[in-house]
């Protein structure tokens, strides 16, 4: 089926005057989790970042680390997988004529990883050629009150207002779904794991606004006086609008602003290098946000808990990866406030725990065996709050080699949360001592340490994040994952994550976790831990045993007690 749909593109080729295509994972919005998926409808490959080149007679799937396993897996037939961090794409192909679809590709994307080839624009895109994507027509947007959000949208025109007068900007054009609903204070259905709107917007200093969307799912928002109706333009009328604008310097943003997009914009106004601030804005979380996420991360681990008390102590039957996923969902959906995942629930058990964002299905779900580990890492959509968790559990004794390597990256783990951050004040700072006690045993991690969350939005967002090269630096009210790993291929996987928000007491910045989820102590090797993390392990489960006592049965709360 797939040497089909590629023999088919190539055939194309010639039309085109064209030596290969480039695929993308994004869609026209640069979501994470696009529902028009056309690098898998091409690759197979199921992961939530990718970029795929088909040549005449060679195909390449460049994935990041902790997608390497799967994509050999799922792609390997017909791809050559190869590690983008290792080796960047025009590393590979050179001189070549490569075509692209310029809705799906920024300029900074492409001069990044096709540097050396011959790039050519064609407007149509060509897999949508192949496979016909129908989009279904999703509910209109919503707004937020104030007591949710902390913050009114007229304050938020106002800040960026502000930003573009001190830039000397006329203009910024947020083409992030996720930057519009956090200026808006408004949110939507366009997004399987996200409840973003697609929705552009045009902001001018003097505070207008331009939303370009689809007018239907404006409905209920201009009722509620979040924008005018004139101020509602569709995608299709973006040119004209520009051409209506007075000024000179735009922004744009370089990691959304397609260049289709960019195009147009260029044609009357010069294009400021500048981030869109938003970016920044949204990370900073305000108390009346925190206070939401801080509930929502209790409904989540107390989903969690009897979660982990349920697959410790189901003795009389084998279950597999699928069965264990969707009890911990029927688990989320016993409280009201949750709506749906916010990502596909990674679930593996033995080798698959070492695929990094494995995902089990009904075709591919393995039982789960006591000897194996268990590797599951999920999340959930909350009114209102985003969360992302990450246990690994065992169900009998295991080797000391595993408990060394699982008390290696629990002691990492401590040592982020612990961190002070008036000293250790970056992602890469804090990210080596996340590594620091794996790699005094020759183990490391082919992903990042933590990325930022973002509040009723994307689980995945910036600018914050831990990893080896993030000099971001970390402010009050950020809120981050918390996540190293180990993984050894074919063998098993551990991961450990909550989620942490930046808080500073008097003159002392430091992270409090949001997470509340027991973490497996049968895999610790307590001889490696001191006096300091065993503490701090004692603290944590004796919070979580206060916290959920009672809204347990006897049983749980009995073992939920033997933690402590």
């Amino acid at each position: 089926m797939i040497k089909n749909k590629i023999n088919i593109l190539r055939k194309k080729f010639h039309k085109y005057k064209i030596d290969g295509y480039i695929i993308p994972k994004n869609d026209d919005y640069f979501s994470e989790y696009a529902k028009n998926d056309r690098l898998k409808i091409i690759t197979k490959f199921s992961g939530s970042a990718g970029i795929a080149v088909i040549l005449k007679k060679k195909n390449y799937l460049f994935v990041d680390g902790r997608y390497t396993i799967q994509a050999y897996q799922e792609s390997s037939k017909s791809f050559n997988i190869i590690e983008i961090h290792k080796k960047l794409p025009h590393k590979v192909i050179k001189n070549y004529n490569l075509g692209y679809d310029p809705s799906l590709f920024t300029n900074k994307t492409l001069k990044k990883y096709f540097a050396h080839n011959n790039l050519i624009s064609i407007g149509q895109n060509l897999i949508d050629e192949i496979s016909i994507f129908k989009e279904k027509i999703t509910k209109p947007f919503y707004s937020l009150e104030k007591k949710i959000v902390g913050e009114t949208h007229h304050s938020k025109i106002s800040k960026v207002a502000s930003f573009l007068n001190s830039k000397k900007a006329d203009f910024l054009f947020v083409s992030a779904p996720e930057n519009v609903a956090w200026l808006l204070n408004i949110r939507g259905h366009d997004n399987p794991n996200s409840p973003i709107p697609n929705a552009r917007l045009i902001i001018d200093k003097n505070k207008k606004i331009h939303l370009f969307s689809e007018k239907t799912k404006t409905f209920n928002i201009i009722k509620e006086k979040k924008i005018k109706k004139n101020q509602v333009i569709n995608n299709s009328e973006f040119l004209t609008t520009i051409n209506q604008l007075s000024g000179r310097n735009f922004i744009i943003d370089n990691k959304t602003c397609s260049i289709f997009y960019e195009n147009i914009i260029k044609t009357k106004f010069k294009i400021l290098k500048l981030n869109d601030p938003i970016y920044k804005l949204k990370s900073i979380k305000n108390m009346c946000e925190i206070k939401h996420m801080i509930e929502a991360h209790k409904k989540d681990g107390l989903a969690l808990t009897r979660f982990i008390y349920w697959i410790k102590n189901i003795n009389k039957k084998t279950i597999t990866e699928v069965d264990a996923q969707n009890k911990l969902e029927k688990f989320r959906k016993l409280n009201k406030k949750y709506l749906f995942p916010s990502f596909n629930t990674i679930a593996g058990t033995g080798s698959n725990g070492a695929i990094v964002h494995y995902r089990a299905t009904s075709k591919n779900t393995q039982k789960i065996f006591k000897k194996d580990i268990f590797l599951v890492d999920s999340g959930g959509q909350y009114k209102y709050g985003t969360t992302d968790v990450t246990r690994t559990i065992c169900f009998t004794k295991q080797k000391l080699a595993i408990k060394n390597a699982y008390t290696n990256v629990l002691k990492g783990h401590i040592a982020v949360v612990k961190t002070n951050l008036n000293k250790a004040n970056t992602g890469k700072k804090i990210d080596i001592r996340a590594r620091k006690f794996l790699k005094k045993d020759g183990k490391d991690y082919a992903h990042g340490t933590g990325h930022g969350v973002g509040f009723f939005l994307n689980v995945h967002e910036g600018p914050q994040s831990i990893s080896k090269y993030n000099n971001i630096k970390i402010e009050k009210g950020m809120i981050l994952s918390n996540e190293p790993g180990y993984y050894k291929e074919n063998h098993f996987g551990i991961r450990i994550e909550n989620l942490v928000y930046t808080k500073k007491l008097k003159k002392k910045l430091s992270f409090e976790n949001l997470t509340l989820v027991p973490i497996e102590k049968d895999l610790i090797n307590y001889q490696l831990l001191d006096e300091y993390e065993k503490d701090y392990l004692f603290r944590y489960h004796l919070k979580i045993y206060y916290e959920y006592s009672d809204s347990l049965n006897k049983k749980e709360r009995m073992w939920l007690a033997s933690l402590i």
